[in-house]
């Protein structure tokens, strides 16, 4: 350029704060004096809050050094190229699973089998090591797998078909050293899945009818396996007797250990957060611009509910009712429809009436100090186990927690409840979280602070008159936050994804958390992932069908596996990824000129920062 007077860097600002961010980039390369204005802080946060239309009340994450590598981390670092796609499955890939490490990752599907992957080979792909089918053992399909906590051991949980076209669930435990089967343990229903409590005990579910609509829920501590030397010691132990009412049952059990939370991975807390959506709020009334992804009350009229409701109905003989649609007024007030009530509804009020009475004088009373909330700067590690449940209907809507104590994380000890006397017959729950809508998925953050839910929401004031007829839920998929230190949902919602299967059809949607991002599936054929600081949707992964379950590499957020109804397992990495992979690939010679052509700055020619 010719050396000469230039433009005062004032002017070079405010003409660069009306371009785009790839403009300014490319004009960065004019001249120093560009380039110096090019990286200015205050141009990259107006680039950034304009571009990502963040409310200006939400704050910088406060581990970032900058505006120009905030906006470079949210551009650069989301999982969303497609670098590889593995068909070895030949149906319906419904859960990914990594391993602690990383160096690996399991698949279950609807055929049948459980597949082993290694991320370790030298050229970047992913290949296959080892595949079990497991219908030997008279399984339906495959749906979920978990490593233990030291990668020796997986556990597969499927459906297993049992006689009278009657299904109930099964975990097997599968040695990652020689591939062999270790143990079987029954598992009903099927979606309780199951889970690790530790490097060598799971955690399984069992399911007792007591009536129409109601039943408890024994919730077991199993070994992985029986030493041969140890025939006399105790392998399984009941963990918790919970009754179920109203058609409930318990599903989706998974183990979180929550340590003293003195540095959360996530770093804007509740009371930060609702001041800055109080206030985005206001300006949203003021300005008419798009805001949070809030929750809030929801015009849908739709409903959803777990796949499994019409196996366990065949099971306990019942044929169900259909549901009382509720009407919808224009003043935005929703209730349900009363008609008369049936000899059937009439007994099912009774019934649960009787198991109330019976819950109330035979359960074990909470204990507060188990679950209380922890103040700033105090508390200790507390082992929970995270439920699915419900209290109005068989449609699962709260989240149960339950403590589970140290003299409780083996099986020696007592058998079958012994400790126990009569007049505690079941277990209460330590802590309930209403979500007020179906839930079809939950996923820890990596430190194990925050629970992300998957729900599709009720109608604000609907009401339940019948149990087996849950109130209409929306398409939309809201993604809940649970702050498992205060035992209270964030009101920061994260909308983007939809389903559309009714609630007699409705199935698990998966969804994974890293350090700085969830990422969930979803029925309209995308996996979507969003910032967890920023409240925002970052990216769109297309599939050809139903996007079942999304995984997150532990030891690297920049790579991200995605399961379809398509039959495929799409490997996804980030922009900056994928060009230090073409890079390495390059000649060497070609690489130093490039080098020496544009020094450290060659990385930008891009156009992305």
């Amino acid at each position: 350029m010719a050396s000469g007077p230039g433009l005062p860097d004032s002017l070079v600002l405010e003409i660069f704060l009306h371009l785009p961010h790839k403009a300014v980039l490319s004009a960065g390369f004019t001249c120093c004096q560009w380039f110096a204005v090019s990286r200015d802080d205050f141009l990259w946060k107006e680039l950034f809050y304009n571009y990502y239309c963040i409310p200006r009340s939400v704050p910088r994450h406060p581990a970032a050094v900058s505006w120009y590598r905030e906006f470079k981390r949210l551009y650069d670092c989301i999982p969303c190229v497609e670098v590889q796609t593995l068909k070895e499955h030949h149906d319906q890939v419904l859960h990914l699973a990594f391993s602690h490490r990383g160096h690996r990752f399991s698949s279950c599907s609807k055929d049948c089998t459980v597949k082993l992957w290694d991320t370790e080979r030298s050229d970047g792909t992913i290949s296959l090591v080892h595949s079990s089918s497991m219908r030997q053992f008279n399984w339906g399909y495959t749906q979920f797998s978990q490593f233990n906590a030291d990668d020796t051991l997986l556990l597969v949980s499927g459906v297993y078909l049992g006689p009278h076209h009657s299904s109930s669930g099964e975990i097997a435990v599968i040695s990652l050293e020689n591939y062999t089967l270790l143990s079987r343990v029954r598992n009903k229903p099927y979606d309780v899945f199951g889970c690790w409590l530790n490097e060598s005990h799971l955690i399984s579910g069992n399911l007792h009818w007591i009536g129409n609509m109601t039943s408890c829920s024994v919730l077991w501590l199993n070994k992985a396996f029986q030493d041969i030397e140890s025939e006399n010691v105790n392998v399984v132990k009941r963990l918790f007797k919970i009754q179920n009412i109203n058609a409930s049952t318990i599903r989706t059990v998974m183990v979180a250990h929550c340590r003293r939370h003195d540095s959360p991975d996530l770093l804007l807390d509740y009371e930060a957060q609702s001041q800055a959506q109080a206030l985005a709020q206001a300006q949203r009334t003021q300005q008419h611009q798009p805001l949070f992804f809030d929750l809030g009350s929801t015009d849908s009229e739709e409903e959803d509910d777990e796949h499994d409701e019409d196996e366990e109905d065949e099971e306990r003989g019942e044929k169900r009712v259909s549901a009382h649609l509720p009407l919808f007024n224009p003043s935005g007030i929703q209730h349900v429809i009363h008609g008369p009530h049936s000899v059937a509804t009439r007994d099912r009020e009774l019934e649960t009436k009787v198991a109330r009475l019976m819950g109330s004088r035979r359960t074990k009373a909470p204990d507060p100090n188990l679950v209380s909330p922890t103040a700033p700067g105090e508390g200790e590690d507390k082992t929970y186990l995270l439920f699915t449940t419900g209290s109005l209907t068989y449609s699962p809507h709260q989240i149960g927690i339950k403590r589970i104590m140290p003299d409780e994380m083996t099986t020696c000890g007592p058998v079958l409840g012994e400790e126990r006397s009569t007049d505690e017959f079941f277990d209460s729950l330590d802590h309930v979280i209403d979500i007020h809508g179906h839930i079809i998925g939950m996923g820890l953050s990596p430190d194990h602070r925050y629970l992300y839910v998957n729900s599709r929401a009720w109608p604000a004031g609907c009401v339940i008159s019948d149990p087996m007829s849950p109130p209409p839920i929306a398409e939309e998929i809201d993604l809940h936050v649970i702050d498992l230190k205060s035992l209270r949902e964030e009101r920061r919602s994260l909308r983007a994804h939809r389903a559309f299967t009714p609630n007699d059809e409705c199935f698990f949607i998966f969804l994974d958390v890293s350090r700085d991002f969830v990422a969930s599936g979803a029925e309209d054929k995308h996996g979507y992932i969003w910032d967890r600081h920023y409240n925002i949707c970052l990216a769109r992964l297309k599939h050809d069908d139903v996007v079942n379950s999304v995984a997150f590499s532990p030891a690297d957020q920049e790579l991200l596996l995605s399961a379809s109804d398509d039959s495929t397992i799409k490997v996804w990495r980030s922009p900056r990824m994928v060009r230090l992979a073409e890079a390495l690939q390059r000649p060497p010679r070609a690489r130093k000129l490039l080098s020496s052509l544009f020094g450290h700055r060659g990385a930008n020619l891009n156009g992305k920062p």
